[in-house]
């Protein structure tokens, strides 16, 4: 009885001391030069730099690990669940996140600053960072980045969704943390200080806006209690400092339609139409293969490419680079973690990421077997980008998953709201986005004419496939606009 009645306030306290001791501790530690404590950071960071120098596997996989608490992925990440949070009406919680954020970065800046201390030397540095050691930045913002998002999103998951992203959150954060010291950017004691200072902070946002006062914030009205009189802080467990509705953070409803509502049906018309598409590139790809004199391009092929490469200038190829990784496997794979997660938030429903899925997957096939079936050479005038390989030419995977990707968010857009400048909208970025990745292709001298047309009739036929196949029936379209806010079906 007496272990119930400790407050969850003094749980909280006595977490937060020996965090806040021991990252003051060590600040002291390392502004003093202690000996015992730099010659064991300078050991480990000797120890695994030896380790996994000449390892280009583990390099690489080290890189990408620690990329996780890089500013682009971090950024992206509570930008995101940010966006998220406001188009569900979660104003305090998204301010919450993005405090916690901007907080952790004035935070990293400040006390690099106020210590001073410089990097670590190693035999083999395997990155080139820039900035000052103590604390490390990776470590604090990945805590606080994931974390921030965990405690905001854990209500809305049941029990063992809650124990997978936390052990998630935590591997993640502890993996970045081992990262920077493996690749000899850190030291071990700034890696410590960064996870120590980043639950500080992470712990007295949480503290500041559970408990804010005020009962209304930006002209939205905050909820009344159960009982009448005070007003809510919270509708979640109060055990957790989340600010907004589990029912407004979840994904979706509990009990809602299915993505595709005839999945064996569903799976044989895609198949069908894979397949009707396969053989039309493949008798497209023999045709213009040796359609030209000696087995060789068209005319019209070449000329346009040759012309095309007359006319570059310098300010054309940097425009080309940029349309280059927008059109590329980079800039698909972070459009889809944009567009995605945010089109789950607007329409409540799994739909768009099924539909996003079966586009994407069922491109990427088509053309992976259609290259390898063809088999053409590239253009013969010089490539902007030298890591081209020879024989991939038709048809443009840029040109391809670009079409299908904003013809899916425009699919989206459609069924998301009846708003006539939104539709306009999404179809004109569709149009202009994939026509500016068409002209880089051509423009950097990687594909002909025909191997461009070739993608429209890959992603055209395959998309509109997709769209029926994920097409909600009569009785889950109704179901789906029950689901959502009045004020945004009006």
């Amino acid at each position: 009885m007496r272990a119930r009645m400790i407050s969850r306030p003094a749980i909280g306290a006595a977490l937060l001391l020996p965090a806040a001791t021991g990252f003051v501790l060590l600040l002291f530690l390392v502004r003093g030069e202690w000996g015992p404590l730099r010659r064991m950071d300078q050991a480990v960071a000797d120890g695994l730099n030896e380790a996994v120098t000449g390892h280009g596997v583990m390099v690489r996989a080290l890189r990408v690990v620690t990329d996780l608490g890089g500013s682009p992925a971090l950024s992206w990440v509570t930008s995101v669940g940010v966006v998220w949070l406001l188009l569900r009406r979660q104003v305090r919680a998204a301010l919450y996140v993005v405090a916690a954020a901007v907080g952790a970065w004035v935070l990293i800046s400040v006390v690099k600053a106020l210590v001073g201390r410089l990097r670590p030397v190693v035999d083999e540095p395997l990155a080139t960072p820039s900035g000052l050691s103590f604390p490390s930045g990776h470590a604090l913002s990945s805590l606080v980045s994931y974390g921030v998002l965990l405690l905001v999103f854990l209500p809305a998951m049941n029990q063992a969704a809650r124990r997978v992203a936390t052990t998630v959150a935590v591997v993640v954060v502890v993996l970045v943390g081992f990262t920077r010291i493996a690749l000899g950017v850190h030291y071990l004691s700034d890696v410590v200080a960064g996870w120590l200072l980043g639950a500080v902070w992470l712990a007295v946002t949480a503290v500041a806006f559970r408990h804010w006062p005020h009962e209304r914030l930006l002209g939205h009205p905050l909820p009344r209690a159960a009982q009448g009189g005070a007003v809510e802080r919270s509708r979640v467990p109060s055990a957790l400092p989340v600010l907004g509705s589990a029912d407004e953070l979840r994904p979706v409803p509990e009990r809602h339609p299915r993505a595709l509502p005839r999945p064996l049906v569903a799976a044989a018309e895609l198949l069908v139409v894979w397949l009707l598409v396969l053989g039309t590139l493949y008798g497209l790809g023999v045709v213009v293969k040796g359609a030209g004199a000696a087995s060789g391009p068209p005319g019209w092929d070449r000329a346009l490419v040759h012309a095309l490469a007359d006319a570059r200038t310098p300010w054309l190829n940097d425009v080309a680079e940029g349309l280059r990784i927008l059109g590329g496997a980079p800039g698909i794979v972070v459009a889809v973690a944009v567009v995605g997660p945010l089109a789950v938030a607007v329409t409540r429903s799994w739909r768009p990421l099924a539909l996003l899925a079966l586009a994407l997957v069922g491109q990427v096939t088509l053309f992976l077997v259609t290259v390898a079936l063809v088999a053409r050479d590239r253009p013969d005038v010089p490539h902007l980008n030298p890591e081209l390989p020879p024989t991939a030419s038709f048809p443009s995977g840029h040109v391809t998953a670009t079409l299908a990707l904003t013809a899916c968010t425009a699919i989206i857009v459609f069924r998301a709201t009846g708003h006539r400048g939104w539709r306009v909208t999404s179809v004109v970025l569709a149009v202009v986005i994939t026509t500016a990745v068409a002209f880089e292709r051509l423009y950097a001298g990687a594909h002909y004419p025909s191997d461009v047309l070739a993608s429209l009739v890959l992603a055209g036929p395959w998309t509109a496939a997709c769209w029926w196949a994920t097409r909600p029936v009569p009785e889950a379209r109704a179901v789906e606009q029950a689901t959502r806010d009045p004020a945004e079906r009006s």
